[in-house]
């Protein structure tokens, strides 16, 4: 395991996290709580030790609660970095944004009863709420942080600009976005402002929705409510088609260059893009399997060549992660 530092937060920190969407059900076909627990464990086993959740994963926080039972079990609460979020409430049936001060509020204590902890490692914006002065969500989040509920302050899914007005409020130590070999639209903007002003960032979706996991085939079908069914362009002709062959290329080069698996690469090409912690969605024990293969070797100047002109060559109508945002409230 490679290890990076966080602004605020004691321990050394993996530079694989365990990404816990898919742990929640809604939107992934289904939710298996115990298989989840023992994935937790696996990955505690093999030396993850930053952990991301978020109230909206899953209905009635049942990512947290998972992870909040996972953690119990494991003893280790001083080992864990435990991230999650907030700003994202039940309205009518569905999901909106809301970061306002009395909602963060409400929100915190909330979290940290689902998940059993008395403070959270980093505790960060899922969504930019364009209904709130962003100077109120920077100065709850320093109140909640002088209060020690939180150690460390990140937002996700913010531009340059939203970034650099959150921090006239309050300081920022992480940025999550979504990141990886065929999402790569912020490359120039959030990526080098983040690198330059020493933010660390936090990648996901590192494995493009299971594109790049090597596993993903053209008949694959997709279960129950898995937003991958029809939210999802990727996952629709002609764009499917793109991106299996492309991420086939991909799997042939690496497996005849260094000898790893597709999945490693995903994850390797994003650490050594910059990308502080990349992300590993999982919700299986075997889905951990190939871990291991990310460490030991790094790409050259010449790798990243190869590999953009397989892109270029092969997804023809690249789409982005615009698809995933939540909806705005009315008021």
């Amino acid at each position: 395991m490679e290890f990076t530092e966080i602004h605020g937060i004691q321990n050394k920190v993996s530079r694989i996290g365990l990404g816990t969407w898919s742990m929640g059900g809604s939107l992934w076909g289904g939710f298996d709580e115990q298989e989840s627990i023992k994935t937790v464990h696996r990955a505690l086993d093999q030396g993850i030790n930053f952990i991301d959740t978020a109230p909206a994963y899953g209905e009635k926080y049942a990512s947290e609660k998972m992870l909040g039972k996972a953690l119990k079990a494991y003893r280790q609460r001083d080992q864990v970095i435990l991230a999650t979020k907030f700003g994202l409430v039940a309205n009518n049936g569905g999901i909106v944004r809301n970061t306002g001060k009395s909602s963060i509020l409400k929100e915190i204590d909330a979290s940290l009863k689902s998940l059993q902890v008395d403070y959270i490692d980093l505790y960060q914006v899922h969504w930019p709420d364009p209904l709130t002065p962003i100077s109120e969500t920077a100065e709850t989040l320093k109140y909640l942080k002088d209060q020690g509920k939180i150690r460390a302050i990140g937002v996700c899914n913010y531009s340059v600009e939203q970034i650099q007005e959150f921090r006239k409020s309050a300081p920022l130590e992480t940025c999550q976005l979504p990141y990886n070999l065929f999402e790569r639209e912020l490359e120039e903007s959030v990526i080098a402002y983040c690198l330059k002003e020493n933010i660390a960032l936090l990648g996901y979706s590192s494995i493009a929705r299971g594109l790049l996991s090597g596993k993903m085939k053209k008949e694959r079908k997709f279960q129950g409510d898995d937003f991958r069914k029809s939210m999802d362009p990727k996952f629709t002709e002609p764009r499917f088609s793109q991106y299996l062959n492309g991420a086939a290329l991909l799997d042939e080069w690496v497996t005849k260059t260094y000898n790893r698996p597709l999945i490693a690469l995903a994850v390797r090409w994003s650490l050594d893009q910059g990308i502080h912690v990349a992300l590993w969605g999982a919700r299986k024990r075997d889905q951990l399997d190939q871990l291991e293969a990310v460490f030991g070797w790094t790409l050259k100047q010449e790798d990243f060549q190869a590999i953009e002109k397989i892109i270029q060559e092969t997804v023809k109508d690249p789409i982005g992660p615009d698809f995933m945002a939540p909806p705005i409230r009315t008021s």
